[in-house]
């Protein structure tokens, strides 16, 4: 009898184990692009690093509404975004690969100047290679990554509804002043 009652159990968490999974892997398809930032996680807290610095004079100031001209992900290039923070800091493209395995991501953008693991103070260099604390991504944090580019410039992150449906997406980290246009 309690044989029976182990083989009901184990045979119950399978499928309880599977409908899980299956239920995750559904939302990832529907939630998220093909490509690079197929597990990018387009809407976030709202957190930033206690280090980083707002601002001073935007072009596009918090609240305000921009044209998004970048393509990180599927219906984002077209879309009205509305900037919910902006931020003077260095970007980077990096190459990493994630510490949950899988394939390398290649020119991944961006990351922030804040979201690198012990990060000196002046900016790194094509070539570099930082870890990773940003976690945009499944297994990026902790992930060592090299510098493709490195510029500073103004970041944003903003709130924006995809171009091809799909709920709204808040807090998306980052987009550069030059993805952006006036709206």
């Amino acid at each position: 009898m309690k044989k029976q009652w182990l083989l009901i159990a184990a045979v119950l968490i399978l499928l309880l184990s599977g409908c899980g999974n299956g239920n995750e892997q559904e939302t990832s398809s529907s939630d998220h692009s093909s490509g690079s930032h197929e597990e990018m996680d387009h809407s976030g807290s709202g957190e930033v690093p206690p280090e980083l610095k707002s601002a001073a004079n935007p072009t596009y100031k918090v609240g305000s509404q921009a044209m998004v001209q970048t393509d990180h992900m599927s219906g984002m290039k077209g879309a009205t975004g509305t900037i919910v923070g902006a931020y003077d800091t260095i970007v980077y493209a990096v190459t990493y690969t994630p510490v949950t395995g899988g394939e390398q991501v290649p020119n991944h953008k961006w990351v922030i100047h804040e979201e690198l693991q012990a990060a000196q103070a002046e900016s790194y260099n094509p070539g570099d290679e930082v870890v990773l604390e940003a976690d945009h991504m499944k297994g990026m944090k902790g992930a060592k990554a090299t510098i493709d580019s490195a510029e500073r410039t103004t970041v944003y992150m903003i709130d924006y509804t995809p171009t091809n449906g799909g709920p709204k997406v808040t807090n998306h980290k980052w987009v550069t002043e030059d993805e952006l246009t006036a709206k």
